[in-house]
């Protein structure tokens, strides 16, 4: 169960000392001092050269545990709804990552949405690009990876909960990370527009505001799933806060401010 690098070389560095180079531009150098704990992170996906400022960030604000469950969008449709990769390793440029069985456990303990699946993991880059970034701030890392498709807003619910007892009950610190990039191939004016109506639900925690308001004008989040089960999953464990860290566009690298994809960065407490 060695899962290979899909996208290496395309959306960040394959070589080991290029990648851990080029982390160290995308991260903010803080002390554990400035850094804070928390619940979840919401960070993009797209290729470093676009979003890595925006994820690097988001991730190096927050206290890096040792455990870490990524949520991401599945963008080929493989497998299924709700994919878990329970066991195994990924197999990342800068040393292989391990697959937390026991936290993978509890959650199809919780929740029978919820399939072991390795199929949707294969391709998927939603996931993949986030690992760089916690291999660089945290060099014992467990991953604990969960790909969703489309899903309506009471099943996104009961994920969220699952999720919240699954840590409970793992009784260690554990950070969700929920990837998601904003609107795609709009004017900026029209992406930022959408996004922060997307921004201002996340902000209120929100969950089901956010996932009505994304169906409701049709911003095409690509990770809307993701990020309402991590809202729902901290809201039960108690998070009270959500933080805007920083919103961007790919405009920004490219110039072209006429189609654009959006990027946020955000912390739950």
């Amino acid at each position: 169960m060695l899962r290979a690098p899909a996208v290496a070389d395309q959306f960040y560095p394959g070589d080991p000392a290029l990648l851990r180079t080029t982390l160290a531009g995308l991260i903010p150098a803080k002390s554990g001092a400035e850094k804070r704990p928390a619940l979840a992170v919401i960070a993009p996906h797209a290729g470093y050269i676009y979003s890595g400022g925006v994820a690097g960030e988001t991730m190096g604000s927050v206290i890096m545990p040792e455990d870490v469950l990524i949520m991401g969008p599945n963008h080929h449709g493989r497998g299924a709804a709700v994919a878990l990769m329970d066991k195994g390793e990924w197999d990342m440029p800068m040393g292989r990552v391990p697959v937390n069985r026991q936290l993978a456990a509890l959650l199809l303990k919780h929740s029978t949405l919820i399939s072991a699946d390795t199929m949707a993991h294969r391709y998927e880059h939603s996931l993949e690009v986030q690992v760089p970034f916690l291999q660089y701030l945290q060099s014992e890392l467990t991953i604990t990876p969960l790909v969703l498709s489309h899903l309506p807003f009471a099943s996104l619910r009961e994920l969220g909960r699952a999720v919240a007892a699954a840590i409970r009950e793992y009784g260690r610190p554990v950070l969700i990370v929920a990837s998601t990039d904003m609107t795609h191939y709009e004017s900026r004016e029209t992406a930022s527009r959408q996004d922060h109506l997307a921004l201002d639900r996340i902000l209120a925690m929100d969950p089901q505001g956010l996932y009505n308001t994304v169906m409701t004008y049709q911003i095409s989040m690509c990770g809307i799933m993701p990020v309402t089960v991590a809202l729902a999953a901290a809201l039960e464990l108690g998070g009270t806060k959500a933080e805007l860290v920083r919103y961007t566009d790919s405009g920004e690298t490219s110039g072209d401010t006429r189609q654009v994809v959006g990027y946020a960065g955000l912390i739950i407490t």
